[in-house]
């Protein structure tokens, strides 16, 4: 086992860690914040097809870590799925650079274009499923060397605030790198064209592979617990892990057959060593071990769902909310244009400012009021920030209906549409900076609390399942979008998504969002109540 002894902060293979992780976020935003703009002008897609194709490929990126997760937390070595996968997406990128370049030159062959372009994304896709996942459960376990672990209430809160400072810090390496790639990509993007504006995230993704590899000497490595199957059996354990289900022969495992050496939860001399022949004992049951896994997962699932309507609002900065911008007047001075996806930093800019008032201010308040030393838990967190995605969304419907009523008044006294509508883009900033300050709540509070409710077997699986929200919620995005182009799209009228912006009814679809996203609240509100947390079911248990 590699690595040094932690003290008082974090360690060097943490910190590496950090930085590769926000390099990979450059990477991935400089490529996703802009690309509705590169398929509607380059390569000449419909607003909607746009839309849906970037929230498709987004669900596709964000569900594949749920492939990955199970093979890399119990066949592969974390550090093994990193390497690989790290280069699967430089290879994405490359050719992603390469496709920009052959459209720059002609566009004559169009399908063939086009074609590589997507199996370009798909690359780059491929590439992130093995690699964001796995990249943080290895970062997580470099804080857990099991040969330090702590036996007194003292050290049990040192290795909490230790764990606690190691989450904070990598949250805000990925804004930092996402924001730096939203800006200086989109602005670099848009001005001195898509080959160099796909070409430098290939090139910070190379640094970062040499960065990661650089590390190797000094990274703790974890033992790869066996399933004690070959992967070709998976397919049979999940057969009868369902048939068991539906049969109701699953019971709840007995807290003296399974002991879990977890350190955010309780100090090891609190625990019953005797159990620990009973766990080496389960590990080797394949079997056994999918079915704890999948009655986790199933435990899981309705809170899950609900979460999904956020995840559904969080595509429209890169889409529908770039393509408004695109409308409005953007000009700083007399020779300066913001390019539109560059106020999707508002987004990443208020989570980096105003994430320490979260603990200074709003935490101290809310302990006041509510007398628990947490101020409020991680389901009252989610809760907030979905609320505040609401009010988002009803903001968005305001300000584009505004827009499309000016956008009217100037073709009825022009006589004809034009393509910048008078109204400054700054107005688009208040839904921005909302979605940024829900995203302090119901992102943070998403990682903490997959991260929290599943065993130490399962962490890798614990992001893929905080991923696959969002890959999800994509999805949906990209299915909604067509059902309601081909209800709306009636009778020779224009769909609520039309490629003239100035007859889209974007305002509608936003509405629409925001009452779907309050029913979803209620119904997470009422599943609240009814959930028992995984670390109060097994205090009752004991």
């Amino acid at each position: 086992m590699a690595g040094g002894k932690q003290s008082k902060g974090l360690n060097y293979s943490c910190i590496l860690l950090i930085v590769i992780a926000g390099m990979e976020r450059f990477a991935f935003k400089g490529v996703a914040s802009n690309l509705v703009t590169y398929l509607t002008e380059v390569v000449n897609m419909s607003n909607s097809s746009a839309a849906k194709t970037v929230n498709s490929w987004c669900g596709f990126t964000s569900m594949l870590p749920l492939l990955f997760a199970p093979f890399a937390d119990s066949y592969l070595h974390r550090y093994t799925t990193i390497l690989a996968s790290s280069f699967l997406y430089v290879a994405g990128l490359v050719a992603l650079t390469t496709s920009a370049s052959v459209w720059a030159r002609s566009a004559a062959n169009k399908t063939r274009s086009t074609t590589f372009l997507f199996w370009s994304l798909c690359l780059i896709s491929l590439g992130q499923g093995g690699y964001n996942s796995s990249l943080q459960a290895f970062g997580a376990d470099q804080l857990d060397d099991e040969e330090e672990l702590p036996c007194s209430k003292d050290e049990q809160k040192s290795s909490d605030n230790i764990k606690s400072s190691f989450f904070q810090w990598w949250y805000f390496g990925v804004c930092s790198g996402s924001l730096l790639g939203v800006t200086i990509m989109s602005y670099i993007q848009d001005t001195f064209g898509w080959v160099l504006g796909f070409a430098i995230p290939a090139i910070a993704m190379v640094i970062s592979v040499a960065f990661f590899s650089s590390g190797s000497r000094i990274y703790i490595y974890k033992q790869v617990e066996s399933m004690g199957s070959k992967p070709l059996n998976i397919i049979q354990i999940i057969r009868e892990t369902v048939s068991k289900l539906i049969s109701g022969k699953i019971a709840l495992p007995n807290v003296n057959d399974i002991v879990e050496l977890e350190l955010q939860e309780k100090p090891l001399c609190h625990q019953n060593l005797g159990g620990m022949e009973s766990l080496n004992k389960n590990s080797k049951g394949s079997t056994d071990y999918m079915l704890e896994n999948t009655k986790v997962v199933l435990r899981l699932l309705p809170i899950w769902t609900m979460l999904l309507m956020f995840a559904v609002i969080f595509q429209l900065p890169a889409t529908f909310f770039t393509k408004q911008g695109m409308t409005m007047k953007r000009n700083i001075g007399s020779n300066f244009q913001i390019p539109p996806a560059t106020l999707q930093s508002s987004i990443t800019l208020s989570i980096i400012l105003l994430m320490p008032l979260y603990d200074k201010v709003l935490i101290p308040f809310t302990r006041l009021i509510t007398r628990n030393k947490k101020g409020i838990n991680v389901m009252q967190r989610m809760g907030a920030g979905m609320f505040l995605s609401v009010i988002a969304m009803i903001i968005a419907a305001c300000v584009e209906t505004q827009r499309l009523k000016i956008s009217r008044k100037e073709a009825a006294m022009l006589g004809s549409n034009t393509e910048t509508v008078p109204l400054s883009i700054f107005w688009l900033l208040p839904q921005y900076i909302l979605l940024g300050i829900s995203d302090i709540f119901t992102v943070v509070g998403m990682q903490e609390f997959f991260y929290s409710e599943v065993p130490v077997r399962m962490r890798t699986m614990a992001f893929a399942l905080y991923n696959s929200v969002f890959g999800v919620g994509s999805f949906l995005s990209a299915f909604l979008i067509t059902v309601i182009e081909d209800l709306t799209r009636t009778k020779g009228r224009n769909s609520w998504f039309s490629d003239d912006m100035s007859e889209a009814r974007l305002d509608s679809y936003y509405w629409l969002l925001a009452l779907s996203s309050t029913l979803s609240l209620m119904l997470y509100v009422v599943l609240c109540r009814f959930y028992t947390s995984r670390k109060n079911s097994d205090t009752e248990q004991m």
